[in-house]
């Protein structure tokens, strides 16, 4: 069970570390001044792929964690 979770552990940063940015430069990032960060923006392709895959395997986490917790 630790080796699974370990192997999502090292997908979910993977995966994290290719989403693309959705602000514009580095200071905006830290002052968190972008206005339409959340605004109406359609993911398409691949963006919406890596969107889902990390919803899944931060879901997949949660559970693997809950589970081992029990046990």
């Amino acid at each position: 069970m630790k080796i699974l979770l370990l192997i999502i552990c090292i997908l979910l940063i993977a995966i994290v570390l290719l989403q693309s940015n959705k602000a514009e430069g580095a200071s905006q990032i830290i002052s968190g001044g972008n206005a339409d960060l959340f605004s109406q923006r359609k993911e398409r392709g691949i963006e919406l792929f890596i969107s889902r895959l990390t919803f899944a395997l931060g879901a997949i986490f949660f559970i693997v964690c809950v589970v081992m917790n029990i046990m």
